[in-house]
This record gives C-alpha cells, structure tokens and sequence, in this order.
C-alpha cells in the first residue's frame, strides 16, 4: 500500500475539513519545518485557535524512514498528552486538499527562541521556573511512551509575563520502542541534536535530556555550548568531538548545582546523563534559587 493510500485510510469516514466554510483566517500561514500553522476563528462558536496543516510531501518523506512499522499520526500523539505544560489539542484530521490538520489551543505568548534571541529582559529571574515546566512537559511526554525528538526553543512558546510556557510540537515525535530507536534515523534540529543521533547509533528517551540540556544552556547564557556556524548537521558532529563551554563561566554568578546539572545533561554519553525527565525534573524543583 503506497503511503498516500495510508494516509488516507487512516482517517477514512472521517469528514474532511473545509477551512473556508469552518474558520476565519486572522493571520496568515507561518511557515515551519514540515507545516503551515494558522491563526483561525471559528465561525459558530467565535473561539480563537491555532490551526497546523502538515505539508503532504515531507510527511510522507518522513514516514517513508519507518516503513512496515506503525507510527502514530502527530494529531494522534497530540492529543494523548494532557498537561498543563503542553498545547492542549483539540482534533485532528485530513483537509479537503488531503493534508492532515492539528487544531488547538491558541497561545498568546512567544516563542521562547525569539525571546532569547532578543535577550528579551523579561526572561530574566524566570528561567529556572521556565526550565521546570519545560521538563515536566517533557516528563508527560515520555510516560507516554514517547521520544519528542525535537526539544528546542523553537517549540516552546512563552506566556506574555514568560513565567510560563508550553511545548507545542511533534512533528518528529516517535514511540519509546525498539524499532524506532534503532540507529539510522537522523531527525531534529542540529544545534540541540545529542551525539548518539548524529552519528546515526542506537538511541533513546536521553536524547530529549540532551535537547533539553542545550536549551536550558541557551535559556540561562543567551549562547549554545557549541559554536554554531552553519546551523546544520556538520555543526552537530562537535557534539561529540569538543567539549562544551562551561555555563558557569559563560554566566557568572549562576547557582553552581544548577549549571552543573546543565552540564551533566549535555554529557556526550547517555549514561551521564540524568536518567529520565523526571529525575531531571525532581532535581530541579530541589534548586530553590537561580543565583549563587
């Protein structure tokens, strides 16, 4: 059966969503790696959401990586998870053009690598309550039995006062089982990718640990551990072959057992690494201050 047929039959007598008929479109396609994401209202009931439609052909290149095997649907993950640290989602589906769509919540916030690219002065003093949210996300994530795959800035979105966020994304999100954690697959975003991904070796929920370890580093130095100079995988293969910068000396001034436990997450072996999101979330709700 050809991955098109797939798709389709998944969502077979499911009605097929007209965006037109259903939504008033407030702000036009914002384009991301694998999708469109929409700011809609919805006509009969007046709500504003968030309306994702996945780009056909990538997804299908991207599904093509696991063939034989059964890989939830991004909707359907979505909408497994209910935390308060993640977008809540509201259905999911296939649009009359045969995309599949993700409908939402709409966050009003930003996104939080915008807020640190702009060393936006409201993070400050809120990075340590920012780093907790973003592991108990995570946390729910892989009690799903799920690998997210991509921890980034990028998909997380910040509330206006940024002493909250949600994670929003999972596009590339995977099941925790055997045959999707067999090495090969190379997917995420470069600059937070953990060594056992680049070099294409056997993987596990830990690499989310270290995606996230790069991006409370980022949070806290407003500078990735690494040098980035293309932003591409060749960039990713100093994971493994140079050492960090130390966060303490890129931050003066930080809580020694914070940065520490910054470090321990970005470990190029797994083994070194906290050993679940919520042994990195437990240790993180003991450090009462963000400042020495």
């Amino acid at each position: 059966m050809s991955l098109l047929k797939k798709f389709t039959s998944f969502f077979a007598g499911k009605p097929k969503l007209d965006i037109a008929s259903r939504f008033e479109i407030l702000r036009e396609a914002v384009s991301g790696t694998m999708s469109e994401f929409y700011k809609v209202r919805e006509h009969s009931t007046g709500r504003t959401l968030g309306l994702k439609v996945l780009d056909l052909e990538k997804q299908q290149f991207f599904d093509s990586r696991f063939t034989g095997m059964t890989r939830p649907k991004e909707g359907e993950i979505a909408m497994s998870l209910t935390h308060p640290c993640i977008v809540r989602t509201i259905e999911h589906g296939l649009v009359t053009t045969g995309q599949q769509y993700v409908l939402m919540e709409y966050l009003d916030g930003r996104g939080l690598n915008s807020l640190i690219v702009d060393r936006d002065p409201m993070l400050e003093g809120k990075q340590l309550i920012l780093l907790r949210q973003m592991a108990d996300a995570l946390a729910c994530v892989h009690d799903a039995g799920y690998i997210h795959r991509d921890i980034c800035p990028r998909n997380f979105i910040a509330a206006p006062d940024c002493r909250s966020c949600k994670l929003i994304d999972f596009g590339l999100t995977l099941p925790a089982k055997p045959e999707f954690m067999a090495p090969g697959n190379r997917t995420g975003t470069p600059n937070y990718m953990a060594p056992e991904i680049v070099r294409r070796r056997a993987t596990d929920q830990r690499v989310d640990i270290f995606s996230l370890g790069v991006t409370g580093f980022r949070l806290l130095a407003y500078e990735l551990p690494w040098a980035a100079l293309e932003g591409t995988g060749r960039d990713a293969l100093t994971h493994d072959t140079l050492a960090p910068s130390d966060i303490l000396q890129k931050r003066p001034g930080l809580n020694p057992e914070l940065g520490e436990l910054i470090m321990s997450c970005i470990e190029r072996d797994p083994r070194l690494r906290p050993e679940s999101a919520r042994e990195l979330l437990a240790r993180l709700q003991k450090i009462k201050k963000m400042e020495a």
